[in-house]
């Protein structure tokens, strides 16, 4: 199986290209940097600096998961732009290229977040749950949807990958917290009690490869444990893993202050449950975040 994958040097592509360099394929990863491609992918790993040299490569399915990361820095006007850049651009560049091909990839996988769904407080949300609460980052990935989708017209199927929070030893959001945490000093955001839906990366790989070889999957899939935990509870397990207290509480206004628009991504949250994930056979490898944080 021949695949090309965007973002394939972050955390996420970078253990698929593990995944499936294991199981033979030939990888293609488009990148702005390729010279770094072979170091952090592999070896056997094809680098491409632009689409057009693959104009005569007949890929199999596209994974695209390119995006600059959305909590690193405040939501300035040019971090907002690169934001979207970044993610929208790049895939309405993807999806016209696709276009003039005359072998055409099967599958387009594209990434996309729970930040969809927006702040959704108590509600049970589900695949089919409309937006909860408008904001710049439910926009940003309903835009990136959008824009991934606009490739079904060309006989592509499409399948959109809403991804939580990824719990990982290798780096992510939890690289940030570890450290405060073996010093006993974390603990709760806010209230507490906002909802942290959250999927380890193995499930995270697992799932995308599951619907790439599920021909009827397509549209949207959420990538989170059927367990979801509360900010506090999440906190307790994580001070419990690391064996310090986990009593330190960061206020939502101090938040606000140091952060802006973008604490809403701390301080609000998603009840989230993988209906259509678990209706098409999919089945996590790690349902509670006990033995997802064990498994670090």
């Amino acid at each position: 199986m021949r695949i090309l994958i965007t973002g394939g040097t972050g955390l996420i592509g970078r253990s698929l290209c593990q995944h499936w360099l294991a199981q033979g394929y030939e990888l293609y990863v488009w990148s702005r940097t390729p010279e770094r491609v072979k170091r952090l992918c592999g070896d056997a790993v094809h680098a491409v600096g632009e689409l057009h040299e693959l104009d005569q490569v007949k890929l199999d399915a596209v994974i695209n998961l390119a995006g600059a990361p959305i909590a690193d820095r405040p939501w300035t006007q040019a971090r907002r732009k690169l934001l979207r850049d970044s993610r929208i651009a790049l895939t309405e560049r993807l999806v016209s290229w696709i276009s003039t091909l005359e072998h055409k990839p099967q599958v387009l996988i594209s990434g996309s977040a729970v930040g969809w769904y927006g702040d959704g407080g108590e509600q049970l949300l589900t695949e089919n749950s409309p937006v909860q609460s408008p904001d710049f980052a439910t926009q940003l990935c309903a835009d990136w949807e959008a824009a991934a989708q606009a490739a079904e017209p060309l006989g592509v199927r499409v399948v959109l990958v809403r991804t939580g929070l990824v719990l990982t030893s290798k780096g992510g959001f939890l690289a940030r917290l570890l450290p405060l945490f073996r010093l006993g000093l974390g603990g709760k955001q806010g209230s507490g009690q906002q909802w942290m839906p959250w999927v380890h990366l193995d499930d995270e790989v697992a799932l995308i490869d599951h619907v790439l070889h599920q021909p009827e999957a397509r549209g949207a899939y959420n990538a989170c444990a059927p367990q979801p935990v509360r900010n506090q509870a999440f906190a307790k397990a994580l001070g419990q893993h690391v064996k310090r207290p986990a009593i330190m509480h960061a206020p939502g206004f101090v938040l606000k202050l140091m952060l802006g628009e973008m604490a809403g991504l701390l301080l609000g949250g998603q009840h989230i449950q993988p209906e259509r994930t678990v209706h098409i056979g999919f089945e996590f490898k790690y349902a509670n975040l006990k033995s997802a944080l064990a498994a670090l």
